[in-house]
């Protein structure tokens, strides 16, 4: 039972992140495609985003390895 928890945690938290780092790159690209001077700035943000979008699952296979721990 707990390697199942452990494969919920580590699989939601790879879905969340994939979701988020999808959306942000979707709103870069519209907002490039509506104002192609602001590529720069707008590439800068989406390359803070991104790893903040990837946080989250960094965060959900640390939990799933402390659960696998205390097993």
């Amino acid at each position: 039972m707990v390697f199942l928890a452990a494969a919920i945690v580590a699989g939601l938290a790879a879905i969340a992140g994939a979701f988020g780092v999808a959306m942000i790159v979707r709103a870069t690209l519209e907002g490039v495609t509506r104002q192609p001077e602001l590529k720069g700035s707008l590439q800068t943000i989406m390359f803070i985003g991104v790893p903040l979008a990837e946080a989250l699952p960094i965060l959900g296979i640390v939990i799933a390895f402390l659960i696998l721990g205390n097993a």
